[in-house]
Formats: C-alpha cells, structure tokens, sequence
C-alpha cells in the first residue's frame, strides 16, 4: 500500500468511520388471521420485505394448537424491542418467540383465555384480555408472568397502551364504557371511564396525545369519537352514501378503524359494501372524503410506522397517498393471505430497533 493510502486508512478507521447500517422494514402477519381458517395463510408468522414490493420472504413456525393438533385463530400480535421478542395470543395461550433465533420462548396458559392485547412502549408490561371474559393481566413481557389483575366485567377484548407508557385503554364487547387503567407506578387501577358509548365497543382507536379516542360500535356503519380528558361522548359520525348490509364476521358493520401516523386522515372498515371509507380527520368532527373498493369484506385496518402503506385484512397493500392498491399479500405458494393481527418489525444490522402496532393508532408529535 502506498504511504498516503495507508495514512488515509488510519485516517477514517481513528475516526469511527463504519459501514453504513443495514436497514430493513419486515411486516410479520400472524396466521390464521381470520378466525381459524387455515385458507388465509396457514399457520404461523409469515414475513415480508416491505421496501422490496411486499414480497415474501419466510414462515416461522408457531405455537398454539388444540388437543388435535389444530391450529387455533390469533388474537392478537405485538413486540417487545428491547426483548427481541414478538408475541401471538390465541384464545387459551400467548405465545413469546425470539426474532433473532425465531424459537418459541414460552407459552403460556391464562385463566379465563386470552384476546388481543398490547405491550407498553418500553416493552416491559403486556395487557392481556381475558378472551371476552371479565378482566385483563399486567404480565411481565420477558417471563409472561401475570404482574396484576384488572376487573372490569366487560367482556374483556381489545387493548391499546397509549404513547406514554403511562395508561392502557380496555374495551370490552359487553359494555358501552372504555375503562382507562394505569400503568405499574399506580398500581394498575381503572382511573376512569369513557363513554357511555351507544353501544359495545369494538375496535378502537387513540391519538397519540391521548386526548381522543375513535371507536366502532355495534350496529353502526361508522364511528364515535371520545373525550378521554373529560370521560365523555363527543360525536357520532354515520357513512353516507352506502347501506349497511350482511357481513361474514364479527356481527358488526364497521369492525375496523385507524389513524394515519399523521393524524390527518381516518380510515373505516365497511365489510358489507367491501370498502374502505376516509375521513379529512383535521376538521371535527370528521368529514367523509373518499372510498376505496377491495377484493373481501375487511375486519380491521393498521399502518406502517411512516405512513407509506396501508393494511385492511382483506390483503391489499394501499398507497394512502394515492390510495392506489400497490399489491396483495401472498404466501410462498402465492396464495392470497389475509389477517387481522399484523406488525411491522424494523431491523438494523439483524437486530429489531423499532415495532409498529396492530391497532392503527395515532403517532403525531410522539417518537413511536
């Protein structure tokens, strides 16, 4: 080597200078994703290359079988960064596997089942419904181990720990109220109810701010918007220009909401009509501004981390600047996949240095 090229090279390597980190953005969907219909997916975690056209890159195989063998429906999915460990629940078991070495850690039996939960941001604490049963577990992310129970009576199901890691919100699907509990600094007490809403609580959603909350309800093609701060109802948003009509699943019209990373938009599952419908959500209440059509009836909706694509369960993958469908979700066999329980996982260097959520929840402002 020559002397100036080799005084260069002590050069960048006294400065720190290393190669640049290899990124990579994976959407990991949990299947069977659709109650317990093998069809969608099959069964386990399947993986796919978000920056490279959604193509799919591998199965890991999962935990969760009845006596027989069979695979039950997931629940629910979320991840602990810090542990390298992502979670699937079904309705008797949650499960932890590690996404280095993608081995089943534990898994781990509750009393009363299990519903579709959510983790604190730090990724210490998961809440854990009871599957539509009468409380929730505080449960230790690294053991499962159940920390503290919550009583509400609700017909425990759907969880979101908000931004701050200082509160979850538990809605249950027999009571029109959205129970605020806190976090381990207070004891995991219900701090407050919101509501009543017109009817059970189905899928829901919070902003980041934690100052609004979107939920749907039965019996409604459409939403209703909470006061978290003041524990009240503030409006009733109806679709127009569709009619309900008879859906697959769930019982419900509109089972399926979430906001865009931004705030700026709502976006509404509306199984009968097999639609998407979105709402300018920087006016309130909201205004209805468009729809996008599907290939099957949607039971739920999430977002990337940046907002570049948009997940209804019916496996589409949109642009939601466009709202063009970019592709469709398919397995190694080139199956169409659909689910309800899906997160995106980035990766720097092998390693999980950031996780999405399967709720389309709100990140302005805050450093989800």
């Amino acid at each position: 080597m020559k002397p100036f090229l080799f005084l260069l090279a002590i050069v960048f390597a006294g400065a720190g200078f290393r190669a640049k980190a290899e990124t990579r953005n994976l959407l990991y969907v949990a299947s069977p994703g659709i109650r317990d219909y093998l069809e969608y997916g099959g069964h386990g975690l399947l993986v796919y290359e978000m920056d490279h056209e959604h193509r799919f890159v591998k199965r890991i195989p999962t935990g969760g079988v009845d006596a027989k063998g069979k695979p039950r429906n997931v629940k629910g999915i979320c991840v602990s960064v810090p542990l390298h460990l992502v979670y699937v629940s079904t309705p008797e078991v949650m499960m932890a596997i590690d996404l280095l070495t993608e081995k089943l850690i534990w898994e781990k039996r509750y009393e009363l089942g299990c519903d579709r939960m959510s983790i604190m941001p730090d990724g210490k604490t998961i809440y854990v419904p009871s599957f539509e049963s009468d409380n929730w577990k505080a449960v230790d992310a690294s053991s499962g181990d159940v920390i503290h129970t919550i009583v509400t009576k609700s017909g425990s199901h759907n969880t979101i720990c908000g931004a701050d890691g200082k509160r979850a919100y538990l809605a249950g699907l027999k009571s029109p109220w959205l129970f605020v509990a806190g976090a381990a600094d207070s004891d995991f007490e219900i701090e407050k109810k919101v509501g009543p809403f017109a009817a059970a609580i189905r899928p829901f959603t919070v902003n980041a701010a934690q100052t609004l909350c979107f939920v749907n309800v039965n019996e409604l093609l459409g939403f209703e918007i909470g006061d978290l701060r003041a524990g009240k109802k503030l409006h009733r948003i109806e679709v127009t220009g569709f009619n309900q009509g008879p859906v697959k699943r769930h019982g419900c019209p509109s089972h399926g909401i979430g906001l865009t990373p931004d705030e700026k938009e709502i976006w509404l599952t509306d199984a009968a009509n097999k639609r998407l419908h979105i709402f300018d959500n920087t006016k309130m209440p909201p205004v209805q501004v468009t729809s996008i059509e599907l290939g099957d009836q949607p039971g739920w909706i999430t977002f990337s981390i940046d907002g570049r694509f948009a997940y209804p369960s019916s496996g589409e993958v949109i642009d939601p600047k466009t709202r063009r469908i970019l592709t469709i979700l398919k397995d190694e066999k080139g199956q169409p996949v659909q689910s309800e329980k899906m997160v995106e996982i980035d990766f720097e260097n092998e390693k999980p240095v950031r996780a999405g959520d399967q709720f389309g929840i709100g990140r302005a402002g805050s450093n989800l």
